[in-house]
């Protein structure tokens, strides 16, 4: 049964037959026989069907967090039993939000190091893709903001983000010790997406001093941020510790934002599970110790 709930769970994530397919390695009709043999087991219509999909009943609704649970607990368990035999390995899959891509190194890095057999795959998303990537089972942590409904989660604060506004060395703003969100509002911003948190703190911040946000570039990439500050003319605002990377030679400098200093935490979030596979438990001490150090 685990292997229909497996397809059960990409179909639901997947929302097409074809797509949920070929993230399972299967045929389409070999998938629907799947959803149909797990129907006929469960005695209840988990799916919607028309000429496609059409979503998922409320049975089927309530089914998915059970597989979820289900799986999630069977993977846990082979987890377990490889680590008892060949110690910590397999692949730890870890999402981040863009700001918290330069925490990730300090996070796994060390782990993968004294864990040899242990493999780590990164992936950048949004707070919300990073919950719903948790809830699918595609990763097994991530990095994101504690704030906000986080539904029954496991946290770690690691810390709190400093927001800054990133601009040239050379811009006359630099002779500034700090600046005030109120007086951002003729700045050329170039901001991350809408669909990022971190867009939606800075929005906050700034709607709250009177500043009506309206970047000309939007990018959901630190990195392009940065290229369009280099490339002089446009400013941005990024937390500390995401600009410190590109601040070492000189070209680019970081300003406090003032009225009021902006503090977000930001934390590793893993699923409530008991218990938690090898891999997870390292991980989340990892990030307890380097808690303390931050």
């Amino acid at each position: 049964m685990i292997d229909k709930l497996e397809m059960f769970i990409a179909l639901a994530r997947e929302e097409h037959f074809g797509r949920a397919a070929e993230a399972c390695g299967v045929t389409q009709p070999s998938l629907s026989a799947a959803i149909r043999q797990l129907e006929d087991q469960l005695g209840v219509q988990l799916v919607w069907r028309g000429s496609r999909f059409q979503g998922l009943t409320p049975e089927g609704q309530r089914a998915l967090d059970w597989a979820r649970r289900i799986v999630g607990d069977a993977r846990a368990l082979k987890a377990e039993m490889r680590a008892a035999r060949h110690g910590l390995s397999g692949n730890l899959r870890l999402a981040a939000i863009p700001t918290a891509l330069p925490m990730v190194a300090a996070l796994s890095g060390g782990l993968a190091r004294r864990h040899p057999d242990l493999r780590v795959t990164v992936r950048a998303g949004a707070s919300t893709d990073i919950m719903r990537m948790l809830d699918d089972l595609e990763i097994d942590a991530g990095l994101s903001y504690l704030e906000g409904p986080l539904g029954r989660v496991t946290t770690v604060p690691l810390y709190d983000e400093r927001l800054v506004l990133v601009l040239r060395a050379d811009d006359p703003l630099a002779a500034q010790a700090s600046i005030r969100w109120a007086d951002t509002g003729d700045l050329p911003l170039c901001l991350l997406t809408p669909d990022m948190q971190n867009r939606r703190i800075v929005a906050e911040h700034l709607a709250s001093a009177g500043v009506t946000v309206a970047p000309r570039i939007e990018a959901s990439s630190v990195t392009v941020l940065i290229a369009h500050v280099l490339a002089g003319g446009w400013v941005t605002i990024l937390p500390l510790q995401a600009a410190q990377a590109f601040l070492g030679d000189g070209r680019l400098t970081a300003r406090p934002l003032v009225d009021p200093e902006a503090r977000h935490t930001v934390g590793l979030i893993a699923p409530v599970r008991e218990p938690h596979t090898p891999v997870l438990d390292a991980l989340l001490s990892e990030a307890a110790a380097l808690a303390r150090q931050v």
